[in-house]
């Protein structure tokens, strides 16, 4: 089953929407109610394998098991490694602040593998440097054979270059996007049934929060996407950051298609969550996976300088979140962080920008409504660990 297919299945419905559907009346922001699909919450100590593996285990559980996902299917795992391998907040490796747990990597490639996955690609984009994936890894001090021992047959790929493939894939977003009709991406995002994201539970100076939604910001390659992407065609090496992205200073490289408005606002808080919703329409998210055990405070990485008198530190919330919607698991995700899903621009945390979960919900990706949302596990009260209480 192909990822179109998938994202076809019956959503599941709360008796509110059911109730609005039978009213002829929209749920959210659109004229159709939005789908729903449980998110499973658990406490989780540390980063031990055993623990991890047995925790995530009883979550896919909960979340109706991964075989009817990815059982004889190619799954696609996007990682959180953003930054430099040699990046760190103070002394603390990059794992146990901004970067998706190696552990976590590992416990999930073991559960596809159990469920049958036929093959696993683990992927991220480097954006300074077109090194295979398993080196960046290794420059970072980590042994990418455990992850790879984890199952079988699974593979590494840095996707902000053509890498292993021939050409780029475009991936168009459905219906009406907000900023880019689709999307020139390597072409392991489209060689892929089943598409799975691990994030780290953590803050965004421009997106306010980075979920699984904004972990797809970093599918973009930055040969067509970068500082220093080609004109007429995509450059040769991946060099430079996604500045074009949250500025707009100029299009992308040909053949990627140009924006439908560059009249439109050029100011990042508009145009980051845009794209991040966009990216989510065109590679739709099947699996999503939030590492909360440790992460940082007040952004997304050691290079952030807070405004506002906060300070970045490393904090603890031991909490791991899973769920199929990356909407509804994102919008658990916020509240266990002590805000509102439903925040607009203005409100915390979203002061600077617009919300991705607000522009996802409006492609009809899910809903971001608490009360439309089942939980399992642990309970967001039980769990709730507030980013801007300890930050300040």
């Amino acid at each position: 089953m192909r990822e179109h297919e998938l994202s076809c299945r019956l959503p599941t419905f709360t008796r509110r929407q059911l109730f609005a559907l039978a009213a002829g009346m929209g749920v959210g922001q659109t004229a159709r109610a939005l789908p729903t699909a449980p998110v499973a919450v658990a406490r989780c100590a540390d980063y031990e394998p055993k623990r991890l593996v047995e925790t995530l285990g009883r979550m896919f559980d909960q979340i109706g098991g991964l075989e009817r996902l990815v059982a004889g299917k190619t799954v696609a795992v996007k990682v959180n490694l953003t930054g430099g391998a040699h990046q760190r907040l103070g002394h603390t490796p990059a794992e146990l602040a901004h970067w998706t747990h190696p552990n976590v990597i590992g416990a999930v490639v073991y559960w596809l593998g159990r469920a049958g996955a036929r093959r696993i690609r683990i992927l991220e984009s480097i954006a300074y440097s077109p090194e295979p994936l398993e080196e960046f890894m290794i420059a970072a001090g980590w042994e990418p054979r455990d992850i790879a021992n984890a199952a079988p047959r699974v593979e590494f790929e840095n996707t902000s270059y053509l890498g292993m493939g021939k050409e780029y894939k475009l991936l168009r977003v459905p219906g009406q996007p907000h900023i880019f009709p689709g999307f020139l991406l390597n072409h392991s995002y489209a060689d892929c049934d089943v598409f799975v994201t691990l994030a780290k539970l953590k803050e965004h100076y421009t997106a306010g929060i980075t979920l699984s939604l904004k972990n797809s910001f970093g599918i973009t390659p930055t040969t067509i996407y970068g500082e220093a992407a080609g004109i007429d065609e995509p450059a040769l090496i991946p060099r430079g950051g996604r500045s074009m992205l949250h500025r707009g200073h100029r299009q992308p490289a040909k053949p990627a298609p140009p924006e439908i408005d560059p009249s439109s606002p050029r100011d990042d808080g508009y145009r980051v969550p845009r794209i991040v919703a966009d990216l989510a329409a065109a590679r739709p998210i099947h699996l999503a996976v939030i590492d909360g055990i440790t992460t940082m405070t007040a952004g997304e990485g050691p290079w952030i300088r807070p405004r506002d008198g906060r300070r970045t530190e490393v904090v603890s919330p031991r909490v791991l979140i899973v769920g199929t919607n990356p909407v509804c698991t994102d919008a658990v995700g916020a509240a266990v962080m002590g805000f509102d899903p439903a925040a607009d621009r203005g409100t915390p945390p979203f002061e600077r920008c617009d919300s991705t979960l607000r522009l996802a919900a409006a492609h009809g990706i899910g809903t971001y409504k608490l009360d439309e949302i089942e939980v399992i596990g642990e309970t967001i009260d039980a769990v709730r660990f507030p980013f801007r209480r300890v930050s300040s």
